[in-house]
């Protein structure tokens, strides 16, 4: 299946120089401990299209020396650099119950609601195994969920 511009001119998408603007989001501070994050602007529909992780397609035998955390594996082959500021999907956080979800189609990494978003909610992405190992397990899991977890685990004080 191809993804024809059309595409983003139907869910709002316009690019200006590389800038993606796109009215059903807002880029702002997210938890505690964490940057920013990518925000729902108005309700999203589950299966519904959110956006394309965007950036360069680098070598993954080059992204495996990189030391930059917006590296997206297409395939063994294949990564999509996305630490440029265009990209706003950078901006989704990870969470273990995230609210979408990525899908490689023809080398483009496309990310889908996996349920209804409501509006003013976090958009977050399992980041997966190897992410979440080397980045994320060191310094402890901040998702909502984990971090309601382990509030509920610590010791009340008297």
């Amino acid at each position: 299946m191809r993804y024809p511009h059309t595409l983003f001119r139907v869910y709002g998408l316009y690019s200006s120089n590389m800038k993606t603007i796109d009215a059903r989001f807002i880029i702002k501070k997210s938890g505690p401990g964490m940057g920013k994050g990518l925000f729902a602007n108005k309700r999203i529909k589950k299966g519904e299209f959110i956006l394309e992780y965007i950036g360069e397609k680098i070598p993954t035998s080059v992204a495996d020396k990189m030391t930059s955390r917006y590296l997206f594996e297409i395939n063994e082959k294949w990564t999509i650099d996305g630490s440029t500021r265009s990209n706003t999907a950078r901006y989704i956080n990870h969470a273990c119950s995230p609210n979408t979800s990525a899908e490689v189609l023809e080398d483009k990494i496309m990310i889908f609601a996996v349920r209804e978003i409501r509006k003013g909610e976090e958009i977050t992405i399992d980041y997966d195994t190897e992410y979440f190992d080397e980045f994320i397990r060191p310094i402890g899991c901040r998702c909502a969920q984990c971090i309601s977890k382990s509030n509920r685990l610590m010791p009340q004080s008297v």
